[in-house]
């Protein structure tokens, strides 16, 4: 069965329905994300996204901030964009640094950063597009620490992706954070479910 590529208020369980399964389900999204997490340098953490994670999102925001319907319309408008349409993968890149002065410091010199990001399979390049809502570095050239990357593939590229053990590397091309990593392949495997046959 192909992965489902948006979330809709059928999808939704209410408050009372979720709260009795929400233990469970912790521990079963979280099996989920483990394959889907890749440290790319010193302090970028990379996770990709599907419906089951921003199913968990979307039902932990409503259950916490207990909005109901009118608040659904606007989680259901924020988190499904970022659920893969069946060409691509999805990934929220977080820059995590503790320490308040050094994170600002860093982060002004990190400008542009989301235009750099990359999937690299043998001599292949997949270029990583910034989510389009909004303007992820401001005006003064700070970027911001959440970033959101497509990666769209083509037909070939998708093929390439799921030979067993492919070598393949993600990391960023920016002047003050050029870092790669190895997918590992337990990682490739589980994004490999990302894509839809066409």
């Amino acid at each position: 069965m192909p992965p489902k590529t948006e979330i809709t208020h059928d999808d939704i369980l209410d408050t009372a329905a979720f709260a009795a399964i929400r233990k469970d389900k912790r521990r079963e999204i979280s099996a989920i994300k483990r394959n889907r997490r890749i440290e790319i340098g010193p302090v970028a953490t990379c996770y990709f996204e599907s419906f089951e994670t921003m199913w968990w999102q979307i039902q932990e925001m409503l259950f916490i901030e207990k909005g109901g319907d009118a608040q659904l319309a606007d989680e259901l408008a924020a988190y499904n964009p970022l659920i893969p349409k069946g060409q691509e993968l999805v990934c929220t890149v977080m820059f995590e640094i503790d320490d308040e002065k050094r994170r600002r410091a860093f982060l002004g010199r990190l400008g542009g950063v989301e235009g750099t990001m990359f999937i690299r399979i043998g001599e292949m390049e997949i270029p990583g597009a910034p989510e389009a809502d909004v303007d992820r570095t401001n005006a003064d050239g700070k970027a911001s620490s959440v970033q959101f990357i497509h990666f769209r593939f083509t037909e070939a590229q998708i093929k390439l992706f799921r030979a067993p053990n492919a070598q393949i590397l993600i990391g960023f091309s920016h002047s003050a954070y050029g870092h790669l990593a190895v997918m590992p392949e337990e990682t490739r495997q589980a994004l490999s479910q990302d894509f839809i046959d066409t």
